[in-house]
Order: C-alpha cells, then sequence, then structure tokens
C-alpha cells in the first residue's frame, strides 16, 4: 500500500482495546482508541479512518448510531462488535452499513485476518468497465459508481454497489454466496453467508426491488443470485 491504513478501535472494554491495539499495530497499521459513542464521533471525524472497529453496545452513544452518522458522509469498512450471538443483533449492525459483525469472545488474529480480507478488495471493482449497464428502470455506471433508478439517483455504499457491479458485470451467471463473499468481500474465510443475504435484502431495498417478483436482484433458490434478464 501506498499509505499506511488507519484503524479506529471503538469499545469500552479497555483491555480489550490495548489488545487489538497491539496486534493491529505489530500488523504495521496506525490504530487510534475510543471508549464510548462521543469519543469516537469526534476521533473518526479527526482521523478519517480507513477502518472502524466498532462495539455494538457503548455507553452514551451505541454503536448503531455511530455506524449511522458515519454512514451519513463517509464510508470506511466498519467491523461490528457484539457480545450477543443473537442473529437480531448481527442483522441490524449489516443493516446500518458494517461490513462484517465479530461475536465476543473472538481471536484478535481471526479479527485481524477480516480486516487483511477487506482491505485487500479493491476499491473499486476490477470487474468495472465503461460501459453503461441497463436493466429495466435501473442503470449502472461502473467508472463512475453511480446508479439510477427512474432516472433518479441511488446512494449506495460501497460494498452494496460492488455487489451489484459484481452481479451486473455477468448478469447471466447465477453467484453463489461464497462466490459472492470472494469477489466482493476478499474472502469466504471466517464469514457466514447470512452477511451476503442481509447486504443484499439492503441493496434489494435501495433500489425499490422488494416486490414479490423481483426487477433487478433474482434469488435463485438453492444456487445464489443473479440478475433479472434486461
Amino acid at each position: 500500500m501506498n499509505r499506511t491504513v488507519s484503524i479506529v478501535v471503538v469499545d469500552d472494554e479497555r483491555p480489550l482495546v490495548d489488545l487489538v491495539l497491539r496486534y493491529l499495530r505489530r500488523e504495521g497499521y496506525e490504530v487510534h482508541a475510543a471508549y464510548d459513542g462521543e469519543e469516537a464521533l469526534a476521533v473518526i471525524d479527526k482521523v478519517r479512518p480507513d477502518v472502524i472497529v466498532l462495539d455494538l453496545m457503548l455507553p452514551g452513544i451505541d454503536g448503531l448510531e455511530v455506524a449511522r452518522r458515519v454512514r451519513e458522509d463517509a464510508d470506511p469498512y466498519i467491523v461490528m462488535l457484539t457480545a450477543r450471538s443473537d442473529e437480531v443483533d448481527r442483522i441490524v449492525g449489516l443493516r446500518v452499513g458494517a461490513d462484517d459483525y465479530v461475536t465476543k469472545p473472538f481471536s484478535p488474529n481471526e479479527l485481524v485476518a477480516r480486516i487483511q480480507a477487506m482491505l485487500r478488495r479493491p476499491r473499486r471493482s476490477p470487474l468495472a468497465t465503461a460501459d453503461v449497464r441497463r436493466f429495466g428502470e435501473l442503470t449502472i455506471e461502473p467508472i463512475a459508481r453511480e446508479v439510477h433508478v427512474g432516472g433518479e439517483p441511488v446512494e449506495l455504499t460501497r460494498l452494496e454497489f460492488d455487489l451489484l457491479d459484481t452481479l451486473s458485470a455477468e448478469p447471466r451467471v447465477v453467484f453463489s454466496k461464497d462466490q459472492l463473499l470472494d469477489r466482493v468481500w476478499g474472502s469466504s474465510a471466517y464469514r457466514d453467508d447470512h452477511v451476503v443475504a442481509v447486504h443484499i435484502a439492503n441493496l434489494r431495498r435501495k433500489l425499490g426491488d422488494t416486490g414479490e417478483v423481483p426487477s433487478f436482484v433474482r434469488t435463485v433458490r438453492g444456487v445464489g443470485y443473479r440478475m433479472v434478464d434486461a
């Protein structure tokens, strides 16, 4: 990389933060700590990090609200930490824009591996071409990273756009969840395929593709996802 990747770790458990910081520093990352939601927002605004490791349950402003505010004007990778294995926690965290989640207790090495996998993903999908892709009312401009439905712009996160870019680049191909994890997240290691389902649901919601018969992204039961024929 041409510059040092910056990471903000946010958790009210100081020993845990210290441990994670040590592992990340060992990998050569520039790291910063915050211990509550208000401090996190201040540090994130100052540092503009590439990655945020964010605890769900923070004193004051919780992790979900921090993620929502961050996503209003920035698009770092977000790894959500949760002390519960409850699926609802994971789904809610992903819906507010988290790229991944880790359930406590976790191995610091596993967290580092997930961050490294995300950072290996290019900022712009290598599948992108200069061609404008059209699927009915949906228009995708890969180079500009712009999406319109019925002429109206649709704001997507980087990950949501990369999902759509991958699917639309090969519209006749059905991608399994593992294939999408490999292409979009950078690796299928350490991840559960529910992450893909939640991000597909987010993408469909933003595209207005939530009817019983999809207009843009089709689920092929037992296999994966593909674009609906233009």
